[in-house]
């Protein structure tokens, strides 16, 4: 059990395989103090209800581990800037249901991607985006807060910069509901250089101009197997690809990084398995 609150937080994304309950078995397993799951089949619109038993032994694990804060991703199919109406309004809907799952679940943070305007244009994409944002937290009021996810910047996505992020961020109408996910990966294919000290440095000014550093409450520590602006997005372990250990001592040794939960989304291969990387991070 972990007990120093002021350890880092470090996990990965977990399978809820079996029962939702299981996830936090598999997290503790591997040494993560912290963790990302699915609350569903991210590959089908469809989905169960959640059992409440099960709900009921997730929060009890969690407390009892003290793993915190767990965090769920939105599923893949929802596209939040597309001007197709009926996928636009599936996919606030799809919103709006996760909200409302986290809050059963007690999990703090709803992870998402901004979508892909489909060559509407960057702009329309983006006030699709802030429209279905405020319509799910006014309609579902609570207090998880939903995380922006940076992407890579591949063709019509919305979201690969972080000047983007941040016009959305200030055009949610409840501040205190909104937040930034950092993904790694995604900002080095994006074209943001976090290989050594001074650039790492630079990012989070960068970050802290256009979004706030107060609004990055996780990120997702990712290496590269893409080139650095390659608008590609394909994960690699931690210091085995295109960004390296460097990079990530840069990132792992900020102290405005400090306090901010890291979560993997790495392969598990021959090479090395999620605990081989969480501990691989907590040795950098």
């Amino acid at each position: 059990m972990i007990t120093d609150k002021d350890t880092l937080r470090v996990g990965t994304h977990v399978s809820i395989a079996g029962s939702i309950d299981k996830a936090v078995d598999r997290a503790v397993s591997i040494g993560c103090n912290t963790f990302q799951i699915f609350s569903r089949n991210p590959r089908s619109w469809r989905m169960k209800e959640l059992n409440m038993d099960e709900v009921r032994k997730f929060k009890e694990k969690m407390i009892a581990h003290e793993i915190y804060p767990s965090v769920v991703h939105m599923p893949y199919l929802p596209n939040l800037a597309s001007p197709k109406k009926d996928l636009y309004t599936r996919s606030i809907e799809s919103l709006k249901i996760e909200l409302a799952r986290c809050n059963v679940l007690n999990v703090p943070y709803l992870v998402t991607h901004l979508g892909s305007h489909l060559g509407s244009g960057e702009r329309s994409g983006i006030e699709r985006v802030i429209d279905a944002i405020n319509e799910s937290l006014t309609e579902v009021d609570n207090e998880v807060v939903l995380l922006l996810e940076n992407t890579s910047g591949y063709k019509n996505d919305v979201g690969g910069r972080f000047d983007e992020i941040g016009y959305v961020i200030d055009r949610v109408s409840d501040e205190k509901r909104i937040g930034f996910c950092l993904d790694t990966c995604h900002a080095f294919t994006a074209g943001y250089d976090i290989r050594t000290d001074q650039n790492v440095s630079n990012i989070l000014e960068e970050i802290e101009n256009t979004i706030g550093l107060d609004k990055l409450k996780i990120i997702h520590l990712n290496d590269s197997k893409e080139e650095f602006n390659s608008k590609k997005d394909i994960h690699e372990h931690i210091g085995l690809g295109m960004i390296g250990l460097n990079g990530f001592k840069a990132i792992l040794k900020d102290n405005r990084l400090s306090k901010v939960p890291f979560i993997l989304e790495t392969p598990i291969d021959e090479r090395r398995d999620d605990l081989g990387n969480i501990r691989l991070v907590r040795l950098l």
